[in-house]
């Protein structure tokens, strides 16, 4: 893998790529100060889009992105479309317009256009309780599990660890078990007090959608949503994917590097358990579709598929991030000039992604990439706005690639330290058991402990590190999640052990 990294989520296979922080790192903030816009006219508007075009292809050679591709919609007419680079690193098959991508969690803000539906219908309300229509749903603390509002579902303040229990797909755990996992999580903040970005609540807004409409995410989704919008070449489905002749391969940015993940890749399934969060797969030319209804107030050809309420109910902050980024439902709004950004980035194991649409001038654009880690997206999406508004004019994609860059260099190898010898390892080995993911049995295989986990039965294997301390790492996955450590008793022997990525397990008879 690329590099030494505690947390497996944040750096490898999280949706959201998280990737708030890559964006705000490479934009410049500033409040909405112009009442008079002077859009481009054609002739001019032609020269954005030549100029915005090499400028796009440049930056993905810089970056070292094998394949991209990109549209623009303007009022209710997509005004750009092309694809860039290749569908697989080392070979020459093209990316074009119509080349299908796995979209990340920009698939979110379909999860959330649903329940807007559904409150349009009448079926709930925003300041519902979810355990009203989910009477199993469960937090950690009895209290909020009565306040939890639906409202609270997309916002991102929950109070749980950000990406709490995402590992749980990885290895083979259904929507069903995720959801009800939620119960265990400890909070690490207030309940509405903190930003947290989570994807197992996407889950449970699914689950909300399919109780009051008696029909399951995916066939809402189909349904409500793409054949109303002739959104033909999207799907939710891995077969969506892997068996589509026109696709983008995933590959993941090892040290800015592009490395292919085969489609027979054994963790290529956990984006579609999580489907409702970031399982979507389409191309620019259905996401322009997409754009169109979001910037025409819920209206596509003259159809109003969601009321004008609830779109800018969606595209409103609901929680703080800082001064000038608010996470909104399945949005974030970010100030700009001369309007406030409204947008969303999306990451899986292979992809970066970033739709961005601006209400107020009617303007949006998408890029998605096929290559994971990337802040370039966010990068085109900066640029295209400065051509459009005439802003001044600054390198997005360079400053962003320097930064990482100095980043890279100065990222912190774990420490070589004076390390102790560990108890012989059969003093670790045994049955342990979490309310999570249930029961495991570490045993010794050469020089380390291995255990399997989970309904794949992943295999799990810990290097020794530093006396009972271990290194987590996942064989065809990552090569380093974290650290576990071993609670040793009187007696010589481990009674537990605690983990960041998958908790704390409990020894138990054997």
């Amino acid at each position: 893998m690329e590099k030494k990294k505690l947390n497996y989520l944040f750096n490898k296979s999280s949706f959201f790529m998280l990737f708030v922080i890559s964006f705000v790192l490479i934009i410049s903030l500033s409040a909405f100060a112009d009442n008079s816009i002077n859009l481009p006219d054609q002739e001019t508007l032609q020269k954005i889009l030549a100029d915005f075009e090499a400028y796009a292809e440049q930056a993905r050679q810089d970056w070292g992105v094998p394949g991209m591709a990109i549209s623009i919609v303007q009022g209710d007419e997509m005004i750009y479309a092309k694809g860039f680079g290749v569908k697989k690193v080392g070979e020459s098959d093209p990316v074009d317009e119509q080349t299908i991508f796995q979209i990340g969690s920009t698939s979110k803000a379909f999860t959330a256009a649903l329940v807007s539906m559904m409150v349009d219908e009448g079926k709930f309300h925003w300041k519902d309780k979810v355990i009203d229509y989910l009477p199993d749903f469960r937090m950690y603390d009895p209290w909020v599990t009565r306040e939890f509002l639906i409202n609270d579902v997309m916002a991102q303040h929950s109070g749980m660890p950000g990406y709490a229990g995402d590992f749980l797909s990885f290895v083979g755990f259904d929507r069903e078990h995720i959801i009800h996992s939620i119960r265990y999580i400890q909070p690490i903040s207030s309940f509405r007090s903190e930003f947290a970005y989570m994807n197992n609540l996407f889950l449970v807004a699914a689950s909300l959608v399919e109780k009051v409409s008696g029909k399951n995410w995916e066939e809402n989704l189909q349904e409500r949503i793409l054949d109303p919008l002739r959104m033909n070449d999207t799907t939710c489905t891995q077969d969506g994917f892997t068996q589509t002749p026109n696709v983008a391969y995933l590959h993941q940015n090892l040290r800015g590097q592009a490395q292919m993940l085969p489609m027979d890749w054994p963790y290529i399934d956990w984006v579609y358990t999580y489907s409702p969060a970031g399982g979507i797969n389409s191309n620019v030319i259905d996401m322009a579709k997409w754009m169109i209804l979001q910037l025409n107030e819920g209206v596509y050809e003259g159809k109003q598929l969601v009321s004008k309420e609830n779109i800018q109910y969606m595209h409103s902050p609901k929680t703080i991030l800082d001064a000038n980024n608010f996470y909104d439902f399945a949005w974030l709004t970010t100030k700009y000039e001369p309007y406030s950004l409204v947008w969303h980035n999306g990451g899986t194991s292979g992809i970066k992604s970033v739709i961005q649409i601006i209400p107020e001038a009617k303007l949006g654009i998408v890029v998605l990439t096929n290559m994971s880690d990337t802040p370039l997206p966010e990068a085109l999406g900066k640029k295209f706005v400065d051509l459009y508004f005439g802003n001044p004019l600054k390198d997005w994609s360079a400053e962003s690639l320097k930064a990482t860059k100095a980043a890279l260099s100065q990222e912190a190898e774990i420490p070589d330290i004076h390390k102790e010898k560990p108890l012989p390892l059969e003093a670790y080995a045994g049955k342990y058991v979490n309310p999570v993911y249930g029961e495991i049995v570490i045993s010794v295989e050469g020089e380390n402990l291995v255990f399997a986990i989970g309904p794949k039965q992943s295999k799990i294997v810990l290097t020794h590190w530093n006396r009972d301390t271990f290194l987590f790492s996942v064989p065809d996955f990552m090569d380093e999640g974290g650290f576990v450590h071993f609670q040793i008793d009187p007696l010589g022997k481990a009674y537990k052990f605690v983990d960041d990525t998958i908790g704390d397990f409990d020894r138990i008879a054997d």
